[in-house]
């Protein structure tokens, strides 16, 4: 039975007003004040994750904002965007949650000049607005946010998981009139060896069912954002499995009581203890086309060769492709022997791995090396034990421009190996690849640093 949510004599009774901004980000709006949560007015976000539904940002309107205070939950690209962060007032007050001091550096060194550490179940009050950082899955990375405002509490769970261990402390923290549950299984991992990759469930998963049960919220929002890549991708039929519909179905069977709330990018509701209604949207979120879509997964879809994925990107130039060589020839060597490998890593025994870079011709560089510990060299070609594959033009990205895993079109051991290393391989993890190792293990902020240096070269 759902507790009965008895009046606060001392709360106001004015409306908390939420709108989507994209992904994880949110407006809150409550007696004229205004607060944003991992603020991306951009689109495509990360580079190349393109809104869907699709949307445009009126910047011009968005340099004129002013808002209360922003808060970010993680350092992750999209949720923190220094270019977007650009596009705000230097005086506003910036909370975020992160570990690393590097990042609060960096977006001080972008002019803002109130920049605050977010702390777990520290709250920070924002006119009568109270937002209180709580515990994710992995607090090294991310935090959710409990949000109060005239009497009522929402939850964004940001697009982190809830760990069973803290949930009794969640739900002793409500009762909830709201929670933003982050509904994507999204399949980074799966893509990067789409031969191996294991089908998505039919259903969601059961925690969910469970915690958001506990919870109990009179609202529920689908939160965070489907995206799509170039219109000639595969990954627009592969990475998100858990359609809108699928997730209003299930979740409205388990939670009869709750409303399945869908939230597109600029739309607000106006919420109190009564219910929520319509609001009007925000004016600088502008959809594109239309907006009540949902994401075509399709479990067969065929991923063409790496070759073939190459030739779409154009051909790098002189520079850069010998920045590309000399970072697979020596760069890629110095950084793997740096770094310490995991105990139960793949590599603990001796091993042959082959990276292919493939240009934009589809024509393939090959790079063999012999990896054994922490230690690399190069190898002759011989019996392989590991495989990947790159597009140039992607890797020069990474390299260069901070672009993530999410969009590289990487391809890691999508073929057939001798009998014992496919037992070996049975154990191992994919991110255990050394190139995936040697891009983005304590590689911290390498997006948000080549932002930076973007826009200081504009000034």
């Amino acid at each position: 039975m759902r507790p009965l949510l008895l009046p606060n004599p001392f709360a106001e009774c004015m409306p908390l007003h939420i709108s989507r901004i994209l992904h994880a980000g949110y407006v809150f709006e409550c007696e004229g004040t205004r607060i944003a949560f991992d603020t991306i007015f951009e689109n495509p976000f990360s580079r190349n994750c393109h809104a869907f539904p699709p949307v445009r940002f009126d910047h011009d309107k968005i340099r004129r904002l002013r808002f209360d205070a922003v808060f970010i939950s993680h350092f992750h690209d999209d949720h923190c965007s220094l270019e977007s962060l650009d596009l705000l007032d230097r005086a506003t007050p910036i909370h975020i949650y992160c570990l690393f001091k590097e990042l609060f550096a960096m977006v001080r060194e972008l002019g803002f000049i109130n920049v605050h550490a977010l702390a777990i179940d520290a709250p920070v009050r924002v006119g009568p607005l109270s937002v209180t950082p709580r515990i994710a899955m992995d607090p090294d990375v991310d935090s959710m946010f409990q949000v109060e405002a005239a009497g009522l509490k929402v939850l964004n769970v940001v697009d982190s998981w809830i760990d069973p261990d803290t949930l009794p402390a969640l739900v002793a923290h409500g009762p909830w009139d709201l929670v933003l549950w982050p509904f994507q299984t999204m399949r980074e991992i799966e893509v990067l060896s789409p031969s191996r990759a294991a089908p998505a469930p039919a259903t969601l998963p059961g925690e969910w069912i469970e915690q958001l049960q506990a919870l109990n919220p009179r609202y529920v929002v689908p939160s965070s954002c489907q995206f799509l890549q170039e219109d000639w991708s595969w990954y627009n039929h592969s990475f998100f499995p858990i359609s809108y519909r699928q997730f209003a179905a299930e979740i409205g069977a388990a939670l009869p009581e709750a409303h399945v709330l869908r939230l597109d990018p600029s739309v607000s509701v106006r919420l109190d203890r009564d219910g929520s209604t319509p609001a009007a949207p925000l004016d600088w979120v502008v959809p594109v086309g239309a907006q009540d879509v949902d994401y075509d997964y399709d479990p067969q879809a065929v991923p063409p060769p790496t070759g073939e994925i190459a030739r779409r990107f154009p051909a790098l130039s002189d520079e850069q492709a010998a920045r590309v060589d000399a970072y697979c020839g020596g760069g890629l060597l110095d950084k793997y022997r740096a770094m310490e490998l995991p105990e139960d890593s793949f590599f603990t025994q001796p091993r042959t791995w082959r990276l292919s870079v493939f240009d934009h011709e589809g024509a393939a560089t090959q790079y063999h090396y012999r990896v054994h510990g922490d230690s690399i060299e190069p190898a002759a070609a011989g019996s392989l034990s590991w495989a990947t594959e790159i597009p140039a033009a992607k890797l020069y990205a990474a390299l260069a421009l901070g672009e993530s895993l999410t969009s590289m079109y990487m391809r890691i051991n999508d073929m057939r190996f001798d009998d014992a290393t496919e037992a070996d391989l049975a154990n191992s993890e994919l991110v255990d690849d050394p190139l995936i190792r040697c891009l983005f293990n304590d590689a911290f902020g390498a997006y948000q640093a080549a932002q930076l240096r973007r826009l200081k070269d504009l000034e």
